[in-house]
């Protein structure tokens, strides 16, 4: 068809009539509700929140692919991921799910927006596309507005999202990055597509560096400490070594 008469939804969906996009398990709504009644961090966990066990089942809804995915982010402690998209010029931040479950937008803030808006800012800033003067929407929204970031929730909510689940299940900040107005950008394009992404891609990556890092270890043994967990004063949100 060509990517011009390709629709929005055209490859969304596996084989199996899944839509990736929205196949990781909720945990948003159980750490709400947990937080509406008190329980978080005593009670409930504020981060590495276990998967639900209907998820588990044989017969969940789950891809293969993203039963994969959880699979990879639970043998390897990643700490800095993005997810690569396309059909928009823009950068979202977690939380991608509204926390009232009736409103399609709403602006839905992690215990650690100051750092998401900062990796959403440092990707979008050094991106050519993003950063062109000259550069058009894509279609009805104007994101320069907002420096070309936007909280994954306050432009549409997605449940089930993959950022969602790495940020409450894991200790991975994770972000999307809408990397162009064509969905399908023809291979003449790809070199001008990888040059608008080069840099960002390389900054991303070196945030990697920012913030406290180390090894918990013990005072007498000096062996390191597994699953110690690490709590930041007015930061309701853990990270587990």
């Amino acid at each position: 068809q060509g990517s011009e008469l390709s629709g929005w939804a055209m490859g969304r969906w596996t084989y199996e009539g899944i839509d990736l996009n929205h196949n990781f398990a909720d945990l948003n709504t159980a750490l709400w509700d947990a937080e509406d009644n008190d329980l978080v961090p005593h009670e409930f966990p504020n981060h590495y929140i276990p998967i639900p066990e209907y998820y588990t089942f044989a017969n969940a809804t789950v891809a293969p692919e993203t039963r994969a995915v959880i699979d990879w982010m639970q043998r390897y402690p990643f700490v800095l991921s993005a997810n690569l998209h396309g059909g928009e010029l823009v950068v979202t931040y977690p939380f991608d799910m509204t926390r009232t479950y009736w409103k399609a937008q709403e602006l839905t803030p992690t215990a650690d927006d100051g750092v998401f808006r900062w990796l959403a800012t440092v990707y979008a800033t050094s991106n050519l596309a993003m950063a062109s003067e000259e550069r058009r929407l894509c279609h009805y929204d104007d994101f320069t507005r907002f420096g070309n970031i936007i909280n994954g929730a306050n432009w549409h909510t997605v449940p089930g999202s993959m950022n969602d689940f790495s940020y409450l299940h894991t200790n991975c900040f994770e972000i999307t990055v809408e990397l162009s107005c064509d969905k399908f950008p023809h291979a003449s394009e790809l070199p001008a597509e990888w040059e608008n992404n080069r840099e960002s891609l390389l900054l991303y990556m070196e945030q990697v560096h920012r913030g406290i890092k180390g090894v918990v270890r013990d005072r007498e043994t000096e062996q390191g400490i597994a699953n110690a967990i690490i709590s930041v004063d007015g930061i309701n949100h853990d990270v587990r070594t």
